[in-house]
């Protein structure tokens, strides 16, 4: 590590498109509980999941750029859609993680040969998790479908509500005839469905959050790059977004299950 490296006691840095992405925190908190993090989330330009490769790629350069210059010692994209469209034509260089392979892993270990993927339009298109999970079982049969109205659902708050069950029954009606035995939730915001999803699916079916597998994968990469924060070291976390919203607040507060969240708006450019 050269001199103008960040130490070990700098954050982790994790960004996302909205909120999701606390899901991914909420997982590093409870995986490496004495790690600062320093969250970006792109709200100003909520979803990426809709949105051209070349626009994402564009947006997740600046954003990597943004927690560079504040510090950080390593990045977690905790953004389905950048992960998949955006970091194989980027090198970045600090330590980075997306959620694609960690999530894919966690799916392809579990699976009984069935594998359902819930995901943004761009992530389904893109069919990330579809090559990263036959790289690991070729035997493996992985049906996809994009559920773009889960993203605004969660934004609003309704993660847990009879209108967040019908459009869940809707979308996924073809998995269920498929009888996929593992669900992939490839998007951030999708852990706060999972009571809708897995009663829409039955407890036949495994739910696969990558956010807990991207926080192991961390931890691992970390311990290996001798970049763990010091032991006894003040875990301080800080939040930034670029635009201020009420609802990203509450919905934090949520998540973290924590006391108010204060918010920084930033520009990233």
């Amino acid at each position: 590590m050269s001199a103008a490296s960040p130490g070990r006691a700098a954050p982790i840095g994790v960004f996302d498109s909205g909120v999701g992405g606390l899901t991914v925190v909420a997982a590093l908190e409870r995986r490496l509980p004495g790690e600062s993090i320093l969250y970006l989330g792109d709200t100003a330009r909520l979803p990426y999941g809709t949105k051209s490769p070349a626009t994402v790629t564009a947006y997740t350069r600046r954003n990597l750029e943004f927690l560079a210059a504040r510090g950080v010692k390593a990045v977690v994209v905790a953004c389905n859609t950048a992960s998949a469209l955006a970091l194989p034509h980027l090198a970045p260089a600090l330590p980075t993680w997306g959620v694609i392979e960690p999530g894919a892993e966690r799916a392809a270990e579990r699976s009984r040969g069935r594998v359902g993927v819930i995901a943004t339009e761009a992530t389904v298109l893109s069919d990330a998790y579809g090559h990263a999970l036959r790289a690991r079982r070729a035997d493996l049969e992985v049906l996809s479908e994009a559920c773009p109205l889960f993203v605004p659902l969660v934004e609003e708050g309704w993660g847990d509500d009879p209108v967040a069950e019908l459009v869940a029954a809707r979308y996924l009606e073809p998995l269920r005839a498929a009888a996929i035995d593992t669900l992939v939730l490839g998007c951030t915001h999708y852990p706060l469905l999972a009571a809708v999803l897995q009663r829409v699916m039955g407890p036949q079916v495994e739910l696969v959050d990558s956010a807990e597998a991207v926080a192991d994968a961390v931890a691992r990469g970390l311990e290996q790059a001798d970049l763990l924060a010091p032991t006894g070291a003040p875990a301080e976390h800080h939040f930034c977004v670029t635009d201020a919203a009420q609802r990203f607040g509450r919905l934090a507060r949520q998540i973290l299950r924590a006391e108010p969240v204060s918010l920084e708006l930033v520009d990233v450019g």
